[in-house]
């Protein structure tokens, strides 16, 4: 199975992507890595990011799933992607100021923390998933009080959507 775990910066996206993979022996890719790995994006050493052209980066994941069929993708970013192969897509949500406090415990810059607790605000990765895919492929689910809550939620809203686990 294909999983894409998206969600704001700080919702637990990585921990409960690998915490699922180990469950369900999926490998674990975070978008990052990948994109560093396949010489996509460049540094940007003023706002300390990686700055991944959407368009070459959707066109590298396309081709990693049509290879590989266990795999969980993660990152903040995938909601911005259509990629038709993906099995499921997962959000995960956090109360915007839960996710505030996580930020800035982060040390993440305060303009940085208000952006992304305003996208959390809106919806903003809900939003762009749900024009991307399906809605029988979208799992919702709101970060857990430990990492366990939030994995056995994704396995239950993976469930009612028809996965075999």
């Amino acid at each position: 199975m294909r999983i894409i775990i998206t969600g704001s910066p700080g919702v637990g996206k990585s921990s409960a992507a690998r915490g699922l993979g180990k469950k369900i022996k999926h490998k674990v890719l975070n978008e990052k890595a990948f994109a560093l790995d396949r010489g996509i994006g460049k540094w940007d050493a003023e706002e300390n990011e990686l700055v991944i052209p959407l368009q070459a980066f959707a066109r590298e994941l396309n081709r990693l799933l049509a290879r590989e069929k266990k795999v969980i993708v993660e990152g903040h970013l995938l909601c911005e992607l259509r990629l038709p192969k993906a099995d499921f897509v997962v959000i995960i949500g956090l109360h915007p100021e839960l996710l505030e406090a996580r930020l800035e415990a982060r040390g993440y810059k305060a303009d940085k923390v208000q952006d992304n607790v305003f996208c959390e605000g809106i919806d903003y990765c809900k939003k762009h998933v749900m024009r991307n895919y399906k809605r029988g492929k979208v799992v919702e689910v709101q970060s857990g009080k430990t990492i366990k809550e939030t994995i056995g939620n994704i396995i239950k809203g993976l469930k009612e959507r028809g996965a075999e686990l």
